[in-house]
């Protein structure tokens, strides 16, 4: 069994095949440049305390929305003109999670930062970058969570 969904993990084998740090690095940033922000339709700043990522230098926020067909979208918000890592890896998420299962999203290990990023990544990026994963689990084990009892 495969520990990402399939959008993720074709990511993940792009990435893998990309040798240098300069041209991985390239890589990222196109992501950052393609960022979106959540619309204000799902989020108007002040953003909720509860939406921001704990640790997170960049200042990212994490809003999820359940769908219909029992998918989770999330958006995001930087508020850090520099957070560059924070906007790739959220572009990242936007790109490859969009039609995952909470419980998908639930299963995804938490060193797919260093996948994504590689191994040189600093102690309190990996915090940061990590917490924004953490917060994503956090509502998709919430979304099974109400699912389960609406069963009940």
């Amino acid at each position: 069994m495969n520990e990402y969904p399939e959008k993720l993990q074709n990511l993940i084998d792009e990435l893998s095949l990309i040798k240098d740090p300069q041209d991985r690095m390239e890589f990222l940033i196109d992501y950052s440049d393609k960022f979106v922000e959540a619309p204000e339709s799902i989020a108007k700043r002040p953003f909720p305390a509860e939406t921001k990522v704990p640790f997170c230098e960049s200042e990212a926020y994490v809003f999820s929305v359940p769908g219909e067909d029992g998918t989770i979208k999330y958006y995001y918000a930087v508020d850090n003109p520099n957070g560059v890592s924070a906007k790739a890896l959220a572009q990242i998420f936007s790109n490859t999670l969009t039609d995952a299962k909470p419980e998908d999203i639930e299963k995804i290990p938490l060193d797919i930062i260093y996948k994504i990023f590689g191994q040189s990544l600093s102690m309190g990026k990996n915090i940061g970058l990590t917490g924004i994963l953490q917060m994503m689990k956090r509502d998709a084990k919430k979304f099974i969570s109400k699912e389960a009892q609406l069963k009940n």
